[in-house]
């Protein structure tokens, strides 16, 4: 583990997956392929974590898979809520065998654990929550199964899920990002359906602009995202800035790289 999970942990922890040298051979979908440096990605990995740890945020590490390319996007192997841990099933066959490690981890922290099984496909990535509301992508990764089981399984738990057609983006969340205020910030050129989304703001970049909430007021945004993030303090928010080139090369964002967990489940 990058951190034992102490205590505080309860208040919110992060739980991360080390990148390993075949990052380069991971999947593109609707970007260009450039070469990836793994050793440079590694950097940013540790840098990107401890942004987490200077914040007040407790990483939970899952166990690195070299043999996986993708795996350091562990956002994609669950969709955490309540003392429940959803595992996907990723629309990406080569991608399914990096939810193994995220279950480990998530049972040995004492969530009730729920799968996506076949024929259903669901990528965490596909996954936007904003209040009691799921906002789930239907499109290459995720389908219509998958989001009928994702919606029986967290209807007990008073949340609804409202799909949204996703076909110029990888992921729902590779289009819009939600802020603590309520409004979800969104690429139009690159959504199929913004008349679903409420309290939707443009943004003027394509890419770096998605956001992971470390609190209230503080938001951690990539740099490659200049005008956004200027918009951000415009709005009062105080940024925490990282670099993270190198997954950006695979149409990653900050947000891929965590799966935030709101307090340890109850049995932890």
């Amino acid at each position: 583990m990058t951190e034992a999970l102490l205590p505080d942990a309860r208040r919110g922890a992060a739980l991360v997956r080390r990148p390993g040298a075949r990052l380069g051979d991971g999947l593109t979908t609707h970007i260009d392929r450039l070469p990836v440096d793994a050793g440079l990605a590694a950097r940013q990995w540790e840098d990107y974590v401890a942004a987490f740890h200077d914040n007040g945020w407790p990483t939970i590490e899952v166990a690195r898979a070299d043999d996986l390319p993708d795996a350091p996007f562990v956002e994609d192997t669950a969709v955490v809520v309540g003392d429940l841990a959803v595992i996907a099933r990723p629309g990406a066959a080569e991608r399914r065998p990096e939810t193994a490690g995220a279950e480990v981890v998530l049972t040995g922290l004492g969530y009730r654990i729920e799968r996506i099984t076949g024929p259903g496909t669901l990528d965490g990535g596909d996954v936007l929550k904003l209040g009691s509301t799921f906002f789930v992508g239907l499109g290459g990764r995720t389908n219509d199964e998958g989001i009928h089981q994702l919606s029986s399984l967290v209807a007990p738990m008073g949340v609804e899920v409202v799909p949204v057609r996703v076909s110029r983006a990888l992921h729902l969340k590779s289009s819009l990002t939600a802020l603590p205020d309520g409004t979800v910030l969104g690429h139009l050129p690159v959504m199929d359906q913004p008349e679903l989304i409420p309290n939707l703001e443009a943004v003027p970049e394509r890419n770096g602009w998605r956001v992971v909430l470390l609190g209230d007021d503080r938001l951690l945004i990539s740099s490659s995202a200049p005008r956004t993030s200027a918009l951000l303090e415009r709005k009062g928010y105080r940024l925490v800035r990282v670099d993270i080139s190198e997954f950006e090369k695979r149409e990653a964002s900050v947000t891929c790289l965590s799966v935030r967990l709101r307090g340890a489940a109850p049995h932890s």
